[in-house]
């Protein structure tokens, strides 16, 4: 195992989420590759995700839309804003090929909107590109734990 690139792969996924906690979404925007997909499937165990159906399968375009919609105040799904805080563990790299790390971990996130308080688990697969000494986001997939039941409505980046 090597433990510097868990490190530095886990220490990217923690400022990726605390971004997003934050509402810097310009500066998670600039995290992603051009061709990268933000992926939330409906199926958890799905792989096949351009040919079904997901609650997310956002391109560079859809990424833009959605912040500009999270930013706008104009969705009801957005107003009031929700506060999140999530908790990202249970790192695991489950391949490097030298340019690209796919790695596994674990999301908890809380949501409070509305003097409601609710919880989200998620297993999080992230394929990261080498940029540097640090990674680029090629493809996340938010497999969430309860994705197969009806969801209630979601205004934010889970």
């Amino acid at each position: 195992m090597n433990i510097e690139l868990l490190n530095q792969a886990s220490a990217f996924i923690s400022q990726e989420a605390d971004m997003l906690d934050h509402g810097e979404y310009p500066e998670w925007l600039a995290l992603w590759e051009e061709k990268g997909l933000y992926i939330v499937p409906i199926n958890p165990d799905e792989t096949d995700f351009a040919n079904t159906l997901n609650y997310a399968c956002d391109d560079a375009k859809m990424r833009k839309l959605r912040v500009a919609r999270l930013g706008s105040g104009e969705s009801i799904s957005t107003s009031p804003a929700p506060r999140t805080i999530r908790s990202v563990s249970r790192f695991r790299v489950l391949a490097d090929d030298g340019k690209t790390v796919t790695v596994r971990c674990a999301q908890n996130l809380r949501e409070f909107r509305k003097e409601i308080q609710k919880h989200y688990t998620a297993n999080l697969t992230y394929t990261l590109v080498r940029d540097g000494d640090s990674f680029r986001i090629q493809q996340k997939v938010v497999r969430l734990l309860n994705s197969s039941d009806a969801l209630q409505c979601i205004g934010y980046i889970p």
